[in-house]
């Protein structure tokens, strides 16, 4: 996604199925795998860059079900 981010891209990820409260800790797991920063905002995750095949390899492995959307 690019759409207000001064043309810069951001892979959001969004409709998790886990309580707010376990939001951070895997957002900041996810970071580290990816070498990369981001953030957890209006209850989706957003990091820096395109990163939708390693963050979809990452969550099936943690046992979640991904669906890429998006050029």
């Amino acid at each position: 996604d690019k759409k207000g981010r001064g043309g810069k891209v951001v892979t959001v990820v969004y409709d998790l199925p886990a309580d707010r409260g376990t939001f951070a800790p895997l957002a900041s797991q996810l970071r580290g795998r990816l070498g990369t920063g981001g953030t957890v905002r209006d209850g989706a995750m957003e990091f820096q860059g395109d990163h939708r095949t390693k963050l979809k390899a990452h969550l099936e492995s943690l046992g979640y079900r991904v669906k890429l959307s998006g050029g």
